[in-house]
């Protein structure tokens, strides 16, 4: 039985592997369940999968699940905070974990599983974006697993050669193609993103998501974080990640290889087919997506990224490229103004210029190697960050 730790529990990533597992009991348990501030889902959750720990980040939310657990399920223990997500990632017991925390957050539970040597399935991004080469350095050493769950680089890892993500080079990969929906606005015209709503941003064509990961691919910074991601992943030059735009989301990204072959992983817009592929892997089991029509669907568009347009994508190229800690600083920008726009007090075009300008603004530092290093870069980029959006006003 392959026990599993599911980092945030409560959101969409969470939800649908727990719904890919209860399809699986012969296999599967759940260890522990997370969430940050979400008591009543993670609640119901505990109930039906009884882990053996369940964290929740904020201590009042803690304490309070503390009380109905030992009431209704006095088998799970609860657990709180940095500590706590870094012992349920991190425990003997653990074969699995899912990294499903959205933002900075979920690096250092990550980082923790990594240590310990887990198969880590990764859907949170922003590890990556943040700590690559200290992430992978990590994962290397323990002889852990990293896999993709996002839906784009698991479409990518299976169109590789036994789906290996190490000397792409040697194995003929001429460049890696991310196919991206285009988000609400594709096509807005530019003038009128000025005055889009949170609720418009939100509220995805084809993909059920978190508020936050939603906006993200409303500005495109959704997708230039996958290129970095990428780029960590499989070892490959940013110049050699192209984004598509195919607003079908039904090709979830390509390979194109030397001989002229351009292999593609295709399926519905359904997160529980990457989750069971990488829950199963190097096998395959039911995931509970229904089959591709491919009739149903009958036509495939795809179109080139307006940069001007969707800046968000640019900076992240041009941030890569910096190298450093930029990515930890476009990062920790992206993620106080899309809060603030959240939040109404800047609007949707400022997310990119708040970016650009925390860029600007800061020290990019060659040495992220070690953990507190990235932790300070994020920490100081978002206080400039939080300076920069007390200059706007509706």
């Amino acid at each position: 039985m392959i026990k599993i730790t599911v980092l945030g529990s409560t959101g969409s990533i969470g939800k649908s592997t727990l719904d890919v597992i209860a399809r699986h009991p012969d296999k599967y348990q759940v260890f522990a369940l997370t969430a940050n501030t979400n008591l009543e889902d993670l609640e119901t959750q505990c109930l039906k999968f009884k882990p053996v720990f369940a964290v929740m980040f904020d201590d009042v939310a803690a304490a309070e699940l503390t009380r109905r657990l030992s009431l209704s399920n006095p088998g799970t223990k609860v657990l709180t905070g940095v500590d706590g997500l870094n012992h349920v990632a991190s425990a003997e017991e653990v074969d699995y974990v899912v990294a499903g925390i959205v933002g900075a957050a979920g690096l250092v539970p990550t980082l923790s599983a990594a240590k310990a040597g887990k198969r880590i399935l990764l859907a949170n991004k922003e590890a990556l974006v943040m700590s690559g080469q200290l992430m992978i350095d990590t994962v290397a050493a323990n002889e852990a697993i990293l896999l993709p769950v996002d839906s784009e680089h698991n479409a990518i890892f299976q169109c590789l050669p036994n789906c290996q993500t190490d000397n792409l080079r040697k194995k003929q990969i001429k460049k890696i193609m991310l196919t991206a929906s285009g988000g609400p606005f594709r096509t807005l015209a530019i003038d009128e993103l000025e005055h889009v709503t949170p609720e418009q941003a939100i509220a995805h064509p084809n993909w059920e998501m978190g508020h936050k990961i939603s906006v993200d691919s409303a500005t495109m910074m959704n997708k230039g974080l996958e290129v970095i991601e990428a780029v960590w992943l499989f070892d490959i030059p940013f110049e050699d990640i192209e984004v598509v735009v195919h607003p079908q989301s039904v090709i979830h990204s390509m390979v194109s290889y030397v001989d002229g072959s351009v292999l593609a992983q295709l399926g519905n817009p359904d997160m529980r087919t990457p989750i069971a592929h990488a829950l199963a892997w190097p096998d395959r089991i039911a995931s509970g997506v229904e089959p591709l029509d491919i009739f149903d669907v009958a036509k495939l568009e795809f179109e080139k990224p307006d940069l001007i347009k969707f800046p968000c994508l640019r900076l992240c190229y041009e941030s890569i490229q910096r190298g450093g800690s930029a990515s930890i600083i476009l990062n920790a920008a992206n993620e106080v103004a899309v809060e603030a726009f959240l939040n109404k007090t800047i609007p949707f075009t400022a997310i990119s210029r708040v970016i650009e300008q925390a860029l600007n603004e800061s020290v990019i530092s060659e040495d992220v190697s070690e953990l507190d290093l990235v932790i300070s870069a994020d920490s100081t980029a978002r206080q400039i960050s939080h300076q920069l959006i007390n200059k706007y006003h509706r």
